[in-house]
């Protein structure tokens, strides 16, 4: 089976942005994983996950995403997330990780939250 998956990032003045397009599961956990702590390796500290492009996330993507906060805790970063599709978001809400992470509507709201 093929999943349809891309990841990318942009700089956007202090932000770095990570979109993340397709599915955030078992078989692409581990690329986001890697494409993240690259970045963060690189010294990139304050970082959007763009999430607007996922469809569909098992608990191996939730695990990454939480992964990445405890990477870059320690940094003193920040990680903020895009999320718009109600079904991501639910799944945020039910496991109580919308406690853990910001979650913005759009990439430019979560870049102009204080």
């Amino acid at each position: 089976m093929r999943h349809e998956f891309e990841i990318s990032h942009r700089q956007e003045n202090e932000w770095t942005i990570v979109e993340i397009r397709g599915e955030a599961d078992m078989y692409t956990a581990p690329r986001i994983r890697e494409h993240v702590f690259d970045r963060i390796r690189a010294g990139h500290h304050r970082l959007i996950l763009d999430l607007l492009g996922v469809q569909f996330m098992d608990s191996t993507g939730l695990g990454a995403l939480v992964g990445i906060r405890n990477l870059i805790a320690p940094h003193g970063g920040e990680l903020r997330l895009a999320i718009n599709h109600p079904g991501i978001r639910r799944i945020f809400a039910i496991t109580g990780l919308h406690h853990v992470f910001p979650i913005y509507e759009t990439v430019d709201l979560a870049k102009a939250a204080q």
